[in-house]
């Protein structure tokens, strides 16, 4: 919507600010919406489901309902729901589009062109329609520009994210020898255990544990076939204190003995 023209957003009477009564509901309807419409939740706690999709909504719950979308909703009497709501359409179809659902992170100027909305109607105010088209298209610009800054920090974020597991994983291959945990690495990226786990996965392709260990078989092929180490020394440099266990391991990832290097 960042391109259409404010003359293609067609106004519809169906908009206001509400202070739901405690048994209110949105019910289903027997057809799709039939235009768009901007809900915005100002206070309360309620549901809305949409097109099958349920949504926990409270202040900043925002939603871009679209034509052929089904919604339904209700809330908890004892915290009732304020909202707004304008409905609209457009003569074009939209090349860029926000999103159906977000948290307005900047709910202020949002509420203030909400609320200017809704106040031209109230009494003939002059030049209203023009207004109101104008404000459509500043409302929808602030739903678009908030998504791009989303976008953007997401983005940074998985860049740092990134790059700090890619420092565990070759922490971990610079020192094969130290006694490393998922929950050690874990503090070290400043990471949940479970969080960091899944990344790594997911970013270097092994997890924790088998990365760990690929990294002290290839130091100890390297110390047994270059350094001249004997098997004895080469699982003492690594830390494993059972020589059996370091051979069994190394042959399960090598496919020979640590015997058969030297």
């Amino acid at each position: 919507m960042l391109h259409i023209n404010p003359d293609s957003f067609i106004l519809i009477p169906a908009f206001a600010t509400i202070h739901c009564e405690p048994n209110w509901k949105w019910r289903k309807r027997n057809k799709p919406l039939p235009n768009y419409d901007l809900f915005y939740v100002w206070s309360g706690k309620g549901t809305v489901v949409l097109n099958g999709k349920q949504f926990d909504v409270h202040k900043g719950s925002c939603f871009l309902f679209k034509p052929g979308d089904w919604t339904t909703a209700s809330h908890d009497p004892q915290n009732p729901l304020v909202l707004s709501y304008i409905h609209f359409d457009l003569e074009e179809t939209p090349e860029l589009m926000p999103k159906t659902y977000r948290i307005v992170q900047d709910p202020i100027p949002f509420e203030s062109l909400l609320t200017r909305y809704i106040r031209l109607f109230l009494v003939k105010t002059f030049g209203a329609e023009i207004e109101a088209k104008l404000i459509l298209k500043q409302l929808m610009i602030h739903l678009l520009r908030e998504e791009r800054e989303i976008d953007r920090q997401l983005e940074h974020s998985s860049n740092d994210l990134l790059e700090t597991i890619r420092e565990i994983a070759n922490f971990i291959q610079q020192h094969p020898g130290d006694p490393h945990s998922i929950e050690s690495l874990a503090i070290r990226a400043n990471l949940s255990p479970r969080y960091f786990s899944r990344k790594f996965k997911e970013i270097i392709g092994h997890t924790v544990r088998n990365y760990i260990i690929h990294s002290r078989i290839n130091r100890a092929e390297h110390l047994l076939h270059n350094m001249g180490m004997t098997v004895t020394e080469a699982a003492d440099a690594l830390g494993y204190n059972d020589l059996h266990f370091f051979s069994r391991q190394f042959k399960k990832y090598k496919g020979k003995n640590p015997s058969d290097i030297r």
